[in-house]
């Protein structure tokens, strides 16, 4: 398979946005050390970061929309390398926090135009694969420069993380500016029409199933730590290489999801993902306590946690052909929303002195919900239901 090299700058713009996004957490000590704050403060930067990314998205591809993609995407890769360039120059918390939120603004608008542009390019019934492509970015993040980069974050300065984070930035600029096409962007609208989507039950499905079903993993990447070393007795030495594992899962689960994707249909593929995932998180509860199992099953939930996202951009889609920009960036609220609700719901039996393996049974819950709403999307589908002006689900 020649690769395009026209999804390289995507790729590359989601590897610099899953860095920065999932390596803060290995260094939230250092930070707080050197800012000096308490590393729940540290933890603010995170959820400033969140915020940036659900305040942004839709407001940025609200205005966003009367330009071409291209100038859209150098637009938004110009902002995110500026503020993660000023982060490593941070010379205190406040100013830090406000610059992560900054940071995070271009996040979901980026994915959201990036999904479009990644689907126009694609050729006919590949189009769920390039998307997949272009998450690529992200899933090699987690595998590769999440660990490399808190290493040199630990090992030198965390500011050097930044440092990184804004090279991969200028990289991507010029690969943008040099690889990806010209597309014409799809006539005159304003930011009330794309909001028309969100009339939809089918868009309100998918959101659903994102936040829900999606969110049903979140209940067990959140505590994968004190699950690994508390249930499964893995040393605590050893939990960058159980990281790594469920970043060689995103890897491949991303790439499946989008070859079942165009094959399956999307509707199928999300419906058949959700069903594994709950399979699998039972099989976390049941038998986290056997290591060499714990350690297959955090390859094959890490796969199943990416392997759903070409589908169900390919969904929101479908479900929103004259918005499908904004609504792929209310795609990213919905992933950050699922990421938030899932450490929510599943830290509720922690709190309550059950095992670190009853989170996995709350995200069973959430995945069935999931499933339910997958299939009533799916019926919807197959029944020519799309574009109705009724909110009943």
């Amino acid at each position: 398979m020649n690769l395009d090299k026209r999804i390289i700058p995507l790729a590359l713009g989601g590897l610099g946005i899953g860095t920065t996004e999932f390596a803060v957490m290995g260094l939230l000590p250092d930070i707080a050390k050197t800012l000096a704050i308490t590393i729940p403060q540290a933890g603010h930067l995170i959820s400033a970061y969140a915020l940036g990314v659900v305040i942004g998205a839709p407001l940025i591809i609200g205005y966003a929309v009367k330009f071409p993609p291209k100038k859209v995407l150098i637009a938004l890769m110009v902002i995110f390398t500026l503020f993660n360039g000023l982060s490593a120059l941070a010379p205190d918390y406040s100013t830090m926090l406000i610059i992560r939120f900054l940071s995070g603004l271009p996040h979901g608008a980026f994915f959201g135009v990036g999904t479009v542009v990644a689907a126009r390019m694609a050729k006919k019934g590949k189009e769920a694969f390039n998307i997949s492509l272009m998450f690529t970015g992200l899933t090699v993040a987690n595998l590769a420069m999440v660990p490399l980069v808190t290493y040199i974050g630990h090992t030198f300065n965390w500011r050097w993380y930044f440092v990184i984070v804004g090279f991969i930035g200028i990289v991507t600029l010029v690969s943008l500016k040099f690889w990806l096409p010209n597309i014409e962007r799809k006539g005159e609208t304003h930011f009330l029409e794309e909001l028309k989507f969100l009339k939809h039950r089918q868009s309100w499905l998918v959101l659903l199933i994102t936040a829900i079903g999606f969110g049903g993993l979140f209940t067990w990447f959140s505590y994968i730590t004190p699950l690994m070393t508390e249930v499964s007795k893995i040393d605590s030495a050893y939990m960058a290489y159980v990281m790594v594992l469920a970043g060689a899962g995103m890897v491949v689960g991303n790439l499946a999801g989008g070859f079942l994707s165009d094959r399956l249909g999307a509707e199928k593929t999300c419906s058949l993902l959700l069903f594994l995932m709950m399979i699998s998180l039972v099989g976390v509860f049941f038998l986290s306590e056997n290591q060499t199992v714990s350690l297959i099953l955090t390859f094959i939930c890490g796969g199943l946690s990416m392997a759903v996202a070409a589908p169900i951009n390919i969904m929101m889609m479908k479900a929103a052909p004259n918005s499908e920009m904004m609504a792929a960036a209310f795609m990213q609220a919905g992933f950050n929303g699922a990421n938030a609700l899932g450490a929510f719901l599943g830290g509720i039996p922690l709190e309550n002195g059950y095992s670190f393996n009853y989170p996995a049974l709350v995200g069973v819950g959430m995945t069935f919900i999931g499933l339910l709403f997958s299939l009533r999307y799916w019926y919807l589908h197959e029944k020519g239901h799309f574009q109705t002006d009724t909110l009943a689900l």
